[in-house]
């Protein structure tokens, strides 16, 4: 029997009377307690914040079976912010991302850093960084299965044995440096985990910032894949290559990447972003990718990014989002909308569609294999179209009923995964444990595809001549290895390789930074009785010695004739 009757000694049932209830404001009336003025108190019938419209499940909204009524601001596009790209060639196209300036960064602190570990200067030029470059790409682009084949006798490929010796090559790709570690100060080090390959980050940052804004952009994930240790190491198991580091990536429809932010924790993204309360994870890396975008811009993501309450802080910045959406973030409207057994059992292509209350914010449900939700503040589900889709139990293409949401979604949704596509086509080589070499290789393949992508739409609107990605990456290969600078001189690289493999390998003591060696009170040389005098730390001194400084742990020369220990100190 119902909870709210009860029955007699006679056995009939009497009902209850439901108690009536009074608002909030009418029970202060009937107490006494309220005189009209409301302006010290609030009577609000919904004093629970998870009622409030703002919540970021939804909750509050109120949902109609009504269609959506898009109210959209112009999109404000910006003339005179690409540059003019007439007759570049594919090596202009990629020295947007990698010029002059960052490779002479590199062959500097490869020196200083080289020279300060092993105490032995590998003399890296400018010319040897951009063979190095360009050897790299060429071997994505002619696949061995190991490195030392490119050197054999029956294989070698003469573009890459005329630059160094392979030897010179290991020596180079374990050298690599991008930035000077003695002059990062620590707190930069704790706040930023990738800080060892920063400057050549922002530097393709720079190359993708400022290529001009679409319209429509799509923001997803990528991994760079890598299994060795690493300071921010993430498992995807859905992804192509689930081990690695974590990359959020703006791109636009055509997969040419506009923006991108290393994912290092919630941390980091807090710091980027404007009022990142009650903001989820991604909902904030929303709110970082699109900091570049212009007024506008229709904005396409899966449904780890989408929330109700990040679609409503876009929509305020006029930014509309469009994307797939977990079914506990959607509150009420779920409950607005058809079953899932309901739409299986009205077959594949039904879809329904609710909206709020103020028809600017709309969810979307479509039955195909399974079904599908969607939130849009652009695409509602008319008009309808058909597409081909399989059909497991007849084995053939069948026509099915497709909301516009769908379609436009579809569409606008793989710049991300086209760009990740290009880069493994010819990924450059994976074989080392280190994961700064690891990113940068990473990134040179973005910069590549990138470039790529954007020769490619120029000459689709000139009409030029179309080139296949392979034949643009041997392009700029062939040019960063014959365009700078002359052949090197492969004896001496031989003879010096020879040398220093010679003998078994020794620890060798790392220089002191410059602030510590020339503190002068600080310095005390010792005589250290060696049977075999060691090789002088200074640089440029070819002398040895057993003299050692016993603050730095040095050997230096303490002569009449060649005092390096004067020298090296101030």
């Amino acid at each position: 029997m119902a909870a709210n009757t009860r029955e007699d000694a006679s056995g009939s049932s009497i009902h209850k009377r439901r108690p009536e209830r009074f608002s909030v404001q009418r029970a202060l009336e009937l107490l006494g307690l309220f005189d009209g003025d409301n302006s010290d108190l609030d009577v609000s019938d919904n004093d629970d914040p998870i009622l409030d419209g703002n919540y970021q499940e939804g909750r509050g909204l109120r949902w109609k079976a009504t269609p959506l009524t898009p109210n959209l601001a112009e999109y404000q596009h910006q003339y005179g912010t690409d540059l003019d790209r007439h007759g570049w060639t594919p090596l202009d196209y990629f020295e947007q991302y990698i010029d002059s300036d960052l490779i002479m960064t590199i062959a500097e602190c490869s020196n200083i850093m080289s020279l300060s570990k092993s105490g032995e200067p590998l003399n890296i030029t400018v010319d040897e960084v951009y063979h190095f470059f360009g050897a790299c790409i060429l071997m994505s682009c002619i696949r061995y299965p190991t490195i030392r084949m490119y050197w054999s006798r029956a294989l070698k490929i003469t573009a890459i044995t005329d630059k160094f010796t392979c030897a010179r090559f290991f020596k180079l790709r374990g050298a690599i440096k991008v930035v000077i570690d003695h002059d990062v100060p620590e707190d930069l080090r704790m706040s930023d985990k990738f800080w060892k390959v920063r400057p050549f980050l922002d530097r393709i940052l720079q190359g993708c910032l400022s290529l001009n804004r679409p319209d429509c952009a799509s923001i997803d994930e990528q991994m760079i894949p890598f299994t060795g240790a690493c300071p921010c190491r993430q498992y995807l198991p859905m992804k192509p290559n689930p081990v690695g580091i974590k990359n959020f990536v703006c791109a636009t429809a055509d997969g040419i990447v506009l923006d991108f932010e290393l994912y290092q924790g919630t941390g980091s993204l807090i710091e980027k972003v404007e009022e990142p309360e009650g903001l989820s994870l991604g909902s904030l890396v929303i709110e970082r990718l699109c900091q570049t975008l212009h007024r506008g811009t229709k904005v396409y993501c899966d449904r780890f990014f989408t929330t109700i309450k990040g679609v409503q802080r876009m929509m305020e910045k006029e930014l509309y989002m469009t994307g797939t959406i977990m079914k506990n973030r959607l509150a009420e409207a779920k409950h607005k909308l058809p079953s899932d057994k309901a739409m299986k059992n009205a077959g594949r292509g039904t879809s329904s569609e609710v909206s709020a209350e103020d028809g600017k914010l709309c969810v979307g449900k479509w039955y195909d294999n399974k079904p599908v939700l969607l939130i849009s503040v652009v695409h509602g589900t008319q008009p309808e179209d058909t597409c081909q889709r399989w059909d497991k139990k007849i084995k053939q293409y069948v026509t099915v009923s497709r909301p516009s949401i769908i379609r436009e979604y579809n569409i606008k949704m793989g710049g991300v995964d086209l760009m990740d596509r290009m880069i493994s086509y010819y990924r450059m080589s994976t074989r080392t444990k280190k994961w700064t070499m690891r990113m940068v290789m990473h990134f040179t393949d973005l910069a590549l595809a990138n470039s790529w992508l954007l020769y490619r739409k120029d000459h689709a609107i000139c009409a030029g001549p179309k080139t296949r990605p392979i034949q643009f990456r041997m392009e700029v290969a062939t040019s960063l290895l014959t365009q700078h600078g002359a052949d090197a001189d492969l004896s001496t690289q031989s003879e010096e390789e020879e040398d220093s493999n010679q003998g078994v390998k020794r620890h060798v003591t790392e220089l002191p930074h410059v602030s510590v060696r020339r503190r002068a009170n600080a310095h005390l040389p010792e005589m250290i009785g060696l049977k075999n005098a060691m090789r002088c730390r200074q640089l440029g001194c070819t002398g040895r010695t057993r003299v050692r400084c016993m603050t730095c742990k040095v050997f230096l020369c303490l002569q009449t004739e060649r005092n390096c220990y004067s020298a090296f100190h101030s």
